[in-house]
């Protein structure tokens, strides 16, 4: 599976994101290949994704995707990002 972590510049924000996805993944037992993105190039990225991850204030900003995309509220907001990462693997029977 790949996990793309968009932020508004591609550097410090979905790194933070990346990290903290990477442990929840880790707690949770499954595996996933992580890449960060800007928003402004975050399509490419994206092609070839099986899930996004990014946050609330960007997320009006991505246009249509056509992929699952979790919304977050705060990236840094460790608990979040394990609930929702959960919540998406179990549904898709990945955990």
């Amino acid at each position: 599976m790949k996990i793309v972590a968009v932020c508004g510049c591609g550097m410090g924000s979905s790194v933070v994101l990346k990290m903290n996805a990477k442990k929840a993944l880790d707690a949770l037992g499954a595996k996933a290949d992580l890449e960060v993105a800007d928003l402004m190039t975050a399509k490419a990225a994206i092609a070839s994704a099986d899930l996004v991850l990014i946050g609330k204030e960007l997320s009006r900003n991505l246009g249509n995707i056509n992929k699952p995309l979790i919304v977050l509220n705060s990236f840094v907001n460790k608990t979040e990002v394990k609930e929702k990462l959960e919540a998406y693997l179990r549904e898709n029977g990945i955990i």
